[in-house]
């Protein structure tokens, strides 16, 4: 019984770390996945309004008809907006900061700006 409980903890020292890696890494692409997602349905809100939402109004814009949006034919999300996946929310700036489009931001693992690794910023200007 003892080489059984052996065998099975010393399989789970090997396998844990590399599992915990991948639950990582997933949480990275369905960040990105989502503020993909945002960024089309963005686009198609500026195509029939002709333009962005200001920060104020924020990514609810997309569910809510802002006050005075005229030709907007909302609500250009399906659902809810998520939080991310380590449970924060999103930031959005428009203007933003890279460019015509709007910055979607996700903060990573830790909920800072910056940061390495799971830490690091997922955002809408760089496919990284």
């Amino acid at each position: 019984m003892l080489v059984v409980v052996t065998i099975i903890a010393l399989f789970a020292a090997l396998v844990g770390p590399r599992m915990f890696g991948q639950a990582d890494k997933a949480k990275r692409t369905a960040a990105r996945a989502q503020i993909n997602s945002f960024m089309t349905a963005l686009g198609a809100m500026k195509l029939d309004t002709g333009l962005f939402p200001p920060t104020e109004l924020g990514l609810e814009a997309m569910r809510v008809k802002p006050e005075g949006a005229t030709q907007w034919a909302g609500p250009y999300l399906p659902q809810e907006i998520p939080m991310d996946p380590w449970a924060h929310p999103y930031l959005y700036k428009f203007p933003g900061d890279h460019g015509d489009e709007p910055d979607i931001i996700s903060l990573g693992a830790d909920g800072q700006p910056g940061g390495e690794g799971i830490n690091a910023d997922i955002v809408s200007w760089s496919s990284q």
